[in-house]
This record gives structure tokens, sequence and C-alpha cells, in this order.
């Protein structure tokens, strides 16, 4: 088995907080599909640290799965702008709120790798039923078959975890403080 292009995929809170913002938005919009956006970060040896990320507009058909749009002019033009506040941030996958792999998802990772060769898909279940980590994290990989088919393309799940600067770590917590207190002091109706 091919050794992958990346063994461990750190996701760091404010990724979270974004794709749950980017959920949460359009789901006040009536609409309750997963969502879809583009992550930025860095690679260091085969450790991939996402750092940061931001939404890309996306539909796909409920009854074909073949039909799906991303819009690759908004993607181009705010990585232009995300690249202008810091330049070491680059494009290293995307994600989607699943919570599982779609049939479509191999289509939508080929089209991202015209930004970035080795294109992570990280799943981000903003709604998770049980307690633990709300991540997976897939490369795409040749499927070779052994009866002389042509190969195909799959996902390999590859390690993910939660990982944050100290900084992030402060800010996060007082976010989630304010958020409880906020909860406790809303008028009930």
């Amino acid at each position: 088995m091919p050794e992958l292009a990346v063994q461990k995929v750190v996701v760091h809170p404010l990724v979270l907080l974004s794709v749950v913002d980017h959920f949460n938005r359009i789901g006040k919009v009536g609409n309750q599909k997963r969502v879809v956006g583009v992550l930025l970060g860095s690679w260091q040896k085969k450790v991939l640290d996402v750092s940061n990320s931001f939404a890309v507009p996306f539909d796909e058909d409920d009854k074909d799965d073949s039909v799906w749009f991303l819009d690759h002019d908004y993607l181009e033009n705010m990585y232009g702008m995300f690249k202008k506040v810091n330049a070491r941030e680059r494009i290293v996958g995307w994600y989607h709120t699943g919570p599982k792999l779609h049939k479509n998802d191999i289509a939508i990772n080929e089209l991202m790798k015209r930004y970035c060769p080795n294109s992570v898909l990280v799943i981000i279940d903003v709604k998770p039923k049980d307690l633990g980590l709300p991540t997976e994290a897939y490369i795409s990989v040749e499927e070779v078959h052994d009866d002389g088919t042509p190969t195909s393309k799959t996902f390999e799940h590859v390690t993910s975890e939660i990982g944050a600067e100290e900084a992030e770590e402060v800010g996060v917590e007082h976010l989630l403080r304010a958020r409880v207190k906020w909860l406790e002091e809303e008028p009930q109706m």
C-alpha cells in the first residue's frame, strides 16, 4: 500500500466555529442541506495544519448526485483576498457538513485539485449525536483492481484531531462563556 501524502490533519477551533456559522446562516434561509467551503492552512512534513476556512456557494440536485455546482469564481476571489491578509495560508482542501461521504465527493475533490494537488476533505458533523471529535478527514487515492479493470478514485481515512495555540484556546473559552451567559439571560417564550 502506498504511503499517504498526509498522515494527520489538525483542525483549529476557528475552522469549526466558521463551519457551524456557515451551516446556521444557510439554515436560516430554510435550507438544511450540507454546506461546502475551502480549508486554508499549511503542511509540516506529513501533518496538515488547517487554521482557517471560508464558505463557498454550493448546491446539488437531491435526485441526481452527479448534478452539483460549486462557484469557483467566488472561491478564487475569496482566496485572493485571504492571501492579502495571510500569505502563508494556502488552500489545503475543502470541507462539507456531511455527516458522511457523498457519491459526488470524488468529483468535487477533483475540482479542488486545481487549487491544491493533495486536496484533503474534512467532513465536519455540525449536529453530532455522540460525544467525540466532530471531524473525519479523507484523502483521495487510486484504487487498483486485481481483475484488470481500470483504476478508480476512492477516499482513504486520515487521522484528524482538534488543535489550538494558547491564544485560540483562550478566545474559544471566552466565546463559550459568553454564549452560556447569553443563553441563561435570554427571555423564555
